[in-house]
């Protein structure tokens, strides 16, 4: 029990410093820019839509969690964060590539038809259509006070005099360094995954170093940390605890026969789970011939890898109304295409 525990924590912490990464920069980049780049974003739902098919095809959850991220500050709405969970397989989109690469390309092409469909239909019938989206966003911008978030002559007093925020917030990003170093996270193969999470390491290393007391406590500590992470970490961890006791595939595959249609239900259903790990089975047996490719696509589509995880955290409403899109969705593509013997 011990193992399953240290194992599901490594997994969440890894989520949780993703999502710190990824709300990090956006939060960086639109206080720098004084929210110009959101702006334009958030009052074009079409370019939502099509950045948001682009970033779920992108293989990982690294795509689903920005847009999650995006979201959660009310930068796009929920047009984008439906076709960024169609489009995405999360982790198993680098087994796809890797057992069938001709079939996945097409998958891919596929989903991100559909994504950028089911996305336009979803903005026809939400109120963003005629109010985009909320003129109050996440996003905290200070336009009398505006935040230079590197001065150098301010960066050695601070560490002089620095306060308990920025040296827990340095102290935490040091040891995840030192784990991601040393192997303690991740795995052998982890190749460029583990070159992106050093690279955001250091890139967040050096804003927790860098920035001034007032964008550090307000926007990073008050804002992100103590407002997101604990949250989404500990959904995350409760998550996969339990799915943990749930992945037996066995059964899974005893039920199959020839009954393809309950095969596709169940595929579906088992989309609604936030984790990577069950989708795996429908990859297999698709590269075996056991099952056709509409069964494999709705899986696809109904499934999100970890990218729902953070919004689960955030908005068990948005998380709902995203999985009931998705389920339809699923069916609906995956029931039409075995119709047509696909």
């Amino acid at each position: 029990m011990t193992e399953i525990i240290i194992s599901t924590l490594k997994q969440s912490l890894m989520i949780t410093a993703f999502v710190l990464l990824m709300m990090v920069i956006i939060e960086y980049v639109n206080v720098q820019s004084k929210n110009k780049w959101a702006e334009k974003l958030r009052h074009s739902p079409l370019l939502q839509i099509v950045m948001a098919a682009f970033l779920g095809i992108t293989p990982g959850c690294m795509g689903a969690f920005t847009v999650v991220s995006l979201y959660t500050h009310r930068l796009v709405g929920l047009a984008a964060l439906v076709t960024v969970m169609i489009a995405t397989s999360g982790d198993e989109a680098f087994v796809m590539f890797a057992l069938f690469p001709g079939k996945a390309l097409l998958i891919h092409g596929i989903l991100f038809l559909v994504a950028i469909i089911a996305g336009f239909i979803v903005l026809q019938y939400s109120s963003q259509k005629k109010n985009n989206l909320d003129t109050q966003h996440g996003f905290t911008i200070h336009h009398h006070d505006y935040c230079k978030c590197f001065d150098r002559q301010i960066i050695i007093p601070q560490i002089k005099k620095i306060t308990f925020e920025r040296l827990a917030m340095l102290l935490s990003i040091l040891v995840f360094i030192l784990m991601l170093t040393t192997g303690v996270f991740g795995t052998q193969n982890w190749g460029w995954k583990r070159i992106t999470f050093l690279a955001g390491s250091m890139f967040l290393l050096f804003v927790f170093i860098t920035v001034p007391e007032h964008f550090l406590k307000e926007h990073l500590y008050n804002h992100i940390i103590k407002k997101h992470l604990l949250r989404i970490l500990l959904w995350s961890w409760g998550a996969f605890i339990v799915l943990f006791f749930f992945q037996n595939y066995s059964i899974m595959t005893e039920m199959l026969g020839n009954n393809f249609y309950l095969v596709l239900l169940i595929a579906v259903m088992i989309g609604i789970i936030p984790e990577s790990g069950p989708h795996l089975v429908f990859v297999t047996l698709f590269s075996e011939g056991l099952i056709p490719l509409s069964i494999l696509l709705a899986s696809s589509i109904a499934q999100d890898g970890h990218g729902m995880l953070p919004l689960l955290a955030e908005s068990r409403k948005s998380f709902l109304k995203v999985k009931a899109i998705n389920i339809l969705v699923a069916l609906i593509v995956g029931y039409v295409l075995m119709l047509m013997g696909i």
